[in-house]
């Protein structure tokens, strides 16, 4: 019988029949979620109306979707490209234990890494928070990182999840000083399939009870590990059927959703919260920035609930998610179904900003 290393995570053979082909090969999937059938935007990734196949928008659902060439896809572990079923970390892992650590989601287009900057100086400010030290340079990530794509032959359709740790600790507790051997670095390479019928309807958002907490008790900046807060309300949304999570700040503000950002458009003007209390999102500067270019009149201000009900439009935006319409916000459903006119016009202008960004769209 063969003997995993020491340490090393391992799935009963009893349930591996619940656990889907990314538990087994993710060194830092969530077993909880890989063993129940979500629908939430988690796992719903649409990039700003970009698809391989037609230019239309795309919705995406790994769980749903499996495709079948990720089977074959090499992950970029602590310097080497292994094999999906070796790539294995400790128990002892930092990242496993502790959620010690930060991580980026990047799309790639055109053998290409989509704002490839932005992430890694996100990543950086992270470690830097949180006094961990990637242990090599910026130049040495930007190589392994091309290296995944040009090795698995990465096409539109596919983003890279790239994962920092503290590595694996002598024991499971939280002092950083308990971490040995050097952080674990992580680049994992995955395709993804369109959801139709997310792409026609549009995303349905549920306000949940978590909050966005204050810089004092966990940085909304960071991008770390430790999701437990967007986890929470992904669960709070999931039980009231819908897709994502519209969550609030502390003083009861629109914030953000649990893993995507908020927008809504009313009167010709878009609108998104002050960014106080939500992840520096690229996405979501990227639209900004789009918006002052083309003379729509934008806003990052505090808006209640009240004003999201009366919004013409609405979307979400992220790296992986890129421009989603959403169609309804706690039951009530929005004029417009799918993308309206001004969200149709910034899924546009973020798929010429990614075409001039990778050379192209293949």
């Amino acid at each position: 019988m063969h003997r995993l290393p020491r340490g090393v995570l391992r799935i009963p053979e009893h349930l591996q029949h619940r656990v889907s082909k990314t538990a087994l090969v993710d060194p830092f999937c969530d077993f909880a979620v890989a063993t129940r059938g979500i629908h939430t935007l988690s796992s719903v990734l649409n990039i700003g109306g970009i698809s391989p196949h037609d230019g239309d928008e795309m919705a995406l659902d790994p769980h749903r979707h499996q495709d079948e060439a990720n089977a074959a896809l090499l992950i970029h572990l602590n310097g080497k490209l292994v094999p999906r079923e070796r790539a294995l970390v400790s128990v002892f892992d930092a990242g496993f234990v502790l959620g010690d650590g930060v991580w980026e989601g990047i799309r790639v287009f055109n053998r290409r890494a989509a704002f490839l900057d932005e992430h890694l100086d996100r990543l950086f400010e992270g470690a830097a928070a949180i006094d961990l030290d990637p242990g090599i340079s910026r130049s040495e990530f930007k190589r392994r990182i091309q290296e995944s794509i040009d090795s698995n032959e990465l096409k539109a359709g596919a983003h890279l999840r790239l994962m920092l740790t503290r590595g694996e600790k002598s024991v499971p507790f939280q002092h950083p000083k308990l971490a040995v051997g050097g952080p674990t670095i992580a680049i994992v390479a995955q395709y993804m399939r369109d959801d139709p019928e997310l792409k026609r309807r549009g995303l349905r958002l549920a306000t949940v009870h978590v909050r966005r907490g204050r810089p004092d008790v966990q940085d909304p900046k960071l991008n770390s590990h430790s999701k437990l807060n967007c986890v929470t309300a992904c669960i709070a949304a999931d039980k009231a059927g819908a897709d994502e999570a519209l969550m609030l700040d502390p003083q009861g503000f629109v914030a953000t959703c649990n893993s995507t950002h908020f927008f809504i458009v009313r009167r010709g003007e878009v609108w998104t919260s002050t960014g106080d209390y939500c992840l520096g999102g690229i996405t979501r500067g990227k639209v900004l920035r789009l918006c002052r270019e083309n003379a729509i009149v934008s806003r990052e201000r505090n808006f209640s609930l009240t004003e999201v009900y009366g919004a013409d439009e609405a979307f979400t935006t992220g790296t992986l998610a890129g421009l989603v319409p959403v169609s309804e916000i706690d039951g009530r459903t929005l004029p417009t179904q799918g993308a309206g006119e001004i969200t149709g016009r910034l899924q546009e202008l973020y798929r010429a900003m990614i075409r001039e960004e990778c050379g192209g769209l293949d």
